[in-house]
């Protein structure tokens, strides 16, 4: 896992802003708990955000480009397994590409917490839970709401 070379927690400045989650409904044991560790981490910021659900990571980026014309930040989780054909290759590079273009498009930080993974082990190794090694709901929260923070200070957004 690439956890080596995460910052270590610092504080951002989140009251005030606003922020949507966009979860997944594909593999809802593994990204339900990503939504609940970014909802308590969103809560633990001051923050109280909107969510919103879409069926897989395919739909993830329209309705975050929506919500991000609407939001401060938002967060995008979904979980993508890799099965016996490309279209694991394809949609991880498409939900990659267009969770980029709208942060970029629409100057509004988006936290990309779409795991990608060989095997549903993996997953819950990352979703957050009990004995997780990793915690990517947190970590997309923290990240979106920290540029959001930092965004504000430079344009005044």
């Amino acid at each position: 896992m690439a956890h080596r070379g995460a910052p270590e927690p610092y504080d951002i400045e989140a009251e005030g802003l606003s922020l949507a989650i966009v979860s997944t409904r594909w593999n809802a044991d593994i990204v339900d708990q990503m939504r609940d560790r970014a909802v308590a981490t969103a809560g633990e910021l001051g923050v109280n955000p909107d969510e919103y659900f879409v069926a897989g990571a395919l739909e993830l980026p329209v309705v975050v480009q929506a919500c991000a014309q609407r939001y401060d930040a938002v967060v995008a989780l979904g979980c993508v397994i890799k099965g016996e054909t490309a279209h694991f290759a394809y949609v991880c590079d498409s939900v990659t590409a267009g969770l980029t273009r709208v942060a970029l498009d629409e100057n509004t930080p988006v936290g990309n917490g779409v795991l990608t993974v060989e095997e549903e082990d993996q997953a819950f190794e990352r979703a957050g839970g009990e004995d997780a090694k990793e915690d990517k709901g947190a970590d997309s929260v923290r990240a979106a709401l920290g540029a959001a923070a930092e965004l504000r200070k430079v344009v005044g957004k």
